[in-house]
């Protein structure tokens, strides 16, 4: 990377564009903290790196056409798009725009996209990257006519979330279409504290994870950029440049960012829903409800016939920061629409102390010893948001909810150590 011949980020901008290329010292610049409610009566704002860009006079886009890959969590601070705010700027020569799962302005459910259209706003050309990847997403990027992509999406800290294999195949492309390649970061939600769960087999790589990364990664999509280009891309990598955000520190969740949150995709409506997420997700590979459908997703999960039971063997369980309350709910699409079913409601009490993914484990373990019509998906659907065939070998054999944990020790313990090097904030 060569910051400097594009401009490094001046003033302000200046640490944070250190902050991006050297390391956990350099990111100094970035105020310590961890506790509730920073946004608020503390003062403290996180500023992304749209906005260290932006505040720069967008310099290290000077002299570019620029294309950029984003969705309705692209906002500023006062909940403008970022592709609203550049259009008119002379400062910025924007192109194009690439829209991921969901497309660039939202319209789409899971498993869609908005297609190929010129945006009604700006009048700019939308392209689709949905399930794009290697040459043909080379080609579109070609076909654009940029010089530089620019990636500025929320994540929800989870590998089976798509938008990170989105920015991975993104960055594979723009290196085969000889495209330079910018990461503007955002917050991880649910704090970049730890990697948690399993490490991705190579062999189950899809798009719900292409890579060995873990379940719950910890990281900024900054970091993981680095992360992909260091390890996952280092034959061919991309030319890229990361915009560090100032103000975030690892411990923080996202209320303490004083950012907005927007749904980065239909089922993820609040922050409270990707703190969960990285663990009860996994009901995606089952026939019980992952609480799609109502209106809290990933929190309430249940089945026709589950009862009372499931609640008190998961809160038996005495799992730390989380209780479990029996709940029934009727879902408007997706699993048992339109159909009353039983199951839980999970409840987090104290997220410093929660682990999603072990809870997720637990909450599998407990449903089918006591729900006698548990099943895993006929497609063995678990097995890609594991990344492996260990949890649900396992927990068809009657392993309990650490002997399932305790077989990832060994690659988790691995990963976090090449996690560690490319960590950017304190």
């Amino acid at each position: 990377m060569s910051l400097s011949r594009r401009g490094l980020l001046t003033a302000g901008g200046a640490m944070g564009a250190l902050a991006a290329t050297a390391g956990p010292a350099a990111a100094a610049g970035a105020p310590r903290g961890g506790g509730r409610g920073h946004g608020g009566g503390g003062g403290r704002r996180v500023r992304t790196g749209f906005d260290r860009l932006a505040a720069d006079g967008y310099a290290l886009l000077a002299g570019q056409k620029v294309g950029v890959v984003t969705n309705p969590t692209g906002i500023t601070g006062d909940v403008r798009h970022i592709v609203d705010v550049m259009h008119p700027d002379d400062r910025v020569d924007l192109r194009a725009v690439f829209g991921p799962e969901h497309g660039f302005r939202g319209t789409a459910q899971a498993g869609g996209s908005e297609g190929r259209y010129d945006d009604p706003a700006t009048g700019l050309p939308v392209y689709d990257t949905y399930l794009k990847s290697g040459q043909p997403l080379a080609d579109v990027f070609t076909a654009s006519g940029v010089d530089t992509v620019v990636f500025d999406i929320q994540d929800a800290g989870a590998r089976f979330y798509t938008y990170i294999w989105t920015l991975y195949d993104c960055m594979e492309a723009a290196a085969l279409a000889g495209k330079r390649f910018v990461v503007l970061d955002r917050p991880n939600p649910v704090s970049g504290r730890a990697a948690l769960g399993p490490v991705l087999d190579p062999a189950f790589g899809t798009f719900v994870g292409r890579r060995e990364i873990a379940q719950a990664h910890g990281m900024t999509v900054a970091e993981l950029a680095l992360l992909f280009n260091g390890e996952f891309l280092k034959d061919r990598p991309a030319d890229l440049e990361t915009v560090a955000m100032s103000g975030w520190s690892r411990s923080d969740f996202f209320d303490d960012t004083g950012l907005p949150w927007v749904p980065p995709s239909p089922n993820m409506p609040t922050p409270d829903t990707a703190l969960v997420y990285s663990g009860t997700c996994l009901f995606e590979g089952t026939n019980l409800s992952e609480g799609r459908g109502t209106t809290r997703p990933f929190e309430l999960l249940g089945a026709e016939g589950v009862d009372h039971a499931w609640a008190d063997a998961a809160n038996a369980l005495e799992l730390p920061g989380v209780r479990f309350r029996e709940a029934y709910f009727a879902p408007t699409f997706s699993k048992f629409q339109g159909k009353t079913v039983g199951g839980v409601q999970v409840h987090v009490r104290d997220r410093a102390a929660f682990d999603p993914v072990r809870t997720g484990i637990a909450l599998l373990v407990t449903a089918k010893r006591t729900w006698s019509g548990f099943a895993w998906r006929s497609d063995n659907w678990i097995d890609k948001l594991t990344g492996n065939t260990r949890v649900r070998t396992m927990i068809d054999a009657g392993a309990d909810v650490d002997e399932v944990v305790g077989a990832w020790a060994d690659d988790l313990a691995a990963f976090r150590a090449v996690r560690k090097r490319y960590l950017r904030y304190r």
